[in-house]
């Protein structure tokens, strides 16, 4: 079974191609990922697979021009050749004006809860045990669907500036829908940086408990409601912000909603935003794809937007420093935070629905997709779990709605914010950290038949 390979081989390894002679500049970025995926269907596992991957990701500057080249050979051979061919692009590609230099030394800190050599080293014969654990949670009649991941990962960049900085992570998630009966579903996730965190028995139920809540949805006209979203439909309004509009390029382009909003208020005053891959509670790496360290950034305090997040190239722009969004090279959409948190509130989901005449509790979105980047307008399904709430009480489950809604009005409309957050995780360097939201209006443009 592979495990880390370390900063000692990884400074010995890129040394040749920082030594290309006949440049300015040279930035090399290593990744070795590994780890194994169990899935499961009809509450029997049905694929279970291991894979590792190392690369190297070469950046070139010569006479201002700038060249990128990849490559899967993890030698010292490989990093020299990679290195020569994106020196052979640097001196074809036309001249770039706005490059912003290789980022300087500079100390980055360390997570030392970041990686968990258990969770590395997960076997199959554990996660299928935690597959059965949660499969034994569905009652007769029910089956389980979904996928069980540990995964571990290295990131290094060394650059000809001097700096060098290296981090190692870890990360499992268990997901799952459990379905039967008369058309209920019912869905729950979780992630964290350690495997014995991952509680499958839990997972389980909960899902098991939606799924039984579910039975026999009913038609509601769509509309607009209060509604009731747990973390798991409000970390996917977070990732589409965090897309949309935090990101330093959309920003001076005129593309994010908050363009020229800076000190105004965008969102309820429950409401705050900011990244932070360094903060306990997510799956970051304290340094970003240029080798610039990351820190916190205050995106929305108490419902007033601060500013974005910026790169090298961004900060440059902007006439401000690097907040260390990077991502790796050649990117062309700018930088924007993978390590989203939303503060907490003091109000329980059932204290939510208690306050609630009439609404709709919404577990989770799917097929989510922008409408208008500068409005913040996306639209999507939900899924897995939507009931009506009545006079404060959970009635009965509806057939799943699509949903339009601009973002940013969704929070301006928040009422009360959960106290409990949840870790949800799109891709391996993402993550958002989100409580339960009461809005006040959130529109639904058409329904489902199921």
């Amino acid at each position: 079974m592979p495990g880390p390979i370390g900063p000692d081989e990884v400074r010995g390894v890129v040394r040749p191609a920082l030594e290309l002679p006949g440049v300015d500049g040279v930035e090399v970025l290593f990744m070795h990922e590994w780890g194994g995926l169990t899935r499961f269907a009809d509450s029997a596992i049905h694929q279970s697979t291991w894979s590792e991957d190392t690369g190297l990701r070469v950046r070139v500057v010569k006479g201002g021009r700038i060249g990128v080249a990849a490559t899967n050979d993890f030698s010292g051979d490989g990093a020299r050749k990679a290195a020569e061919t994106a020196r052979e692009i640097a001196e074809v590609v036309a001249p770039d004006p706005e490059f912003p230099g290789l980022a300087p030394p500079a100390p980055v800190a360390e997570r030392a809860d970041a990686y968990d050599e258990a969770t590395a080293a997960t076997s199959p014969e554990h996660r299928a045990e935690a597959v059965a654990a949660l499969v034994a949670q569905c009652s007769d009649g029910f089956r389980a669907s979904g996928a069980f991941e540990t995964m571990a990962v290295e990131v290094g960049l060394a650059n000809s500036e001097g700096q060098f900085c290296f981090a190692p992570s870890t990360q499992a998630s268990l997901t799952t829908v459990i379905n039967g009966g008369e058309g209920g579903n019912g869905f729950a996730e979780v992630f964290d940086a350690r495997v014995d965190q991952i509680d499958p028995e839990a997972v389980g139920r909960r899902a098991a408990g939606k799924a039984r809540d579910g039975q026999n949805p009913r038609d509601l006209d769509p509309g607009t409601y209060r509604v009731v979203l747990e973390p798991s439909a409000v970390s996917t309004l977070a990732g589409f912000l965090a897309y949309m509009g935090f990101g330093g390029r959309m920003i001076l382009e005129g593309r994010s909603c908050f363009t020229a909003k800076e000190g105004q208020s965008v969102a309820a005053p429950s409401i705050s935003i900011y990244d932070d891959a360094t903060a306990p509670g997510t799956l970051g790496i304290p340094f970003d794809f240029e080798g610039v360290p990351r820190r916190r950034v205050d995106l929305i305090v108490d419902g007033v937007f601060r500013g974005g997040v910026y790169d090298m190239r961004t900060a440059k722009q902007a006439g401000k420093g690097s907040t260390g969004h990077a991502l790796p090279p050649p990117n062309p959409e700018g930088p924007f935070p993978l390590n989203l948190f939303m503060e907490p509130g003091d109000a329980t989901l059932e204290e939510m629905i208690a306050a609630t005449d009439r609404g709709v509790l919404v577990t989770r979105f799917h097929y989510s997709n922008i409408v208008h980047q500068v409005e913040s307008t996306i639209t999507g399904m939900t899924r897995d779990g939507t009931f009506l709430i009545e006079d404060g009480e959970v009635k009965y489950p509806v057939k799943n709605f699509r949903f339009t809604q601009s973002i940013l009005e969704a929070l301006q409309n928040t009422a009360m914010v959960g106290r409990d957050t949840e870790l949800a995780s799109e891709f391996f360097f993402s993550a958002s950290r989100v409580p339960a939201l009461a809005i006040e209006r959130f529109t639904f443009t058409g329904r489902s038949d199921h």
